[in-house]
């Protein structure tokens, strides 16, 4: 198996145990999957950084759409890097940004590139459409 198939093969991983949405083993994956000193660079709003960051996005994200679903839709691997067009879907029924539940269903997109080194992720890259996620919840008028 190749670098850029293992690394794959580890960011699949991940994607499979989010879209599990036990809090928890995703708090475990990130510590099996991700080096502890990783660089996030990626709008999270907390003021934290490196795996922890990561933790507390996904303790939102499944607060507020506990049925949150990412759907990869490419994932291009080469040498070092993997990146990854996903497709993010659920239904707004915590707290989010500030919001109360909207019971409203989103859609949106998002573009993850990780750098990986000794098999775990040492840097994240992510741009998310946060503007088509507020327009649908109706933070941001159509």
């Amino acid at each position: 198996m190749t670098q850029s198939d293992s690394n794959r093969a580890t960011f699949q991983r991940f994607h499979e145990v989010v879209n599990g949405g036990d809090v928890e083993l995703i708090a475990k994956a990130i510590d099996d999957l991700v080096r502890p000193d990783v660089l996030f660079h990626a709008p999270v709003p907390m003021g934290t950084t490196g795996p922890q960051a990561m933790k507390q996005v996904w303790e939102v994200l499944l607060r507020a759409f506990p049925d949150i679903r990412v759907t990869v839709e490419d994932v291009i691997a080469e040498g070092d890097k993997v990146v990854s067009r996903n497709t993010v879907t659920g239904t707004h029924l915590g707290e989010f940004r500030g919001m109360e539940p909207t019971g409203r269903s989103v859609t949106y997109g998002e573009i993850f590139i990780a750098r990986f080194e000794g098999g775990r992720i040492a840097e994240l890259w992510g741009v998310v459409d946060v503007f088509s996620q507020l327009k649908q919840l109706g933070a941001i008028p159509a």
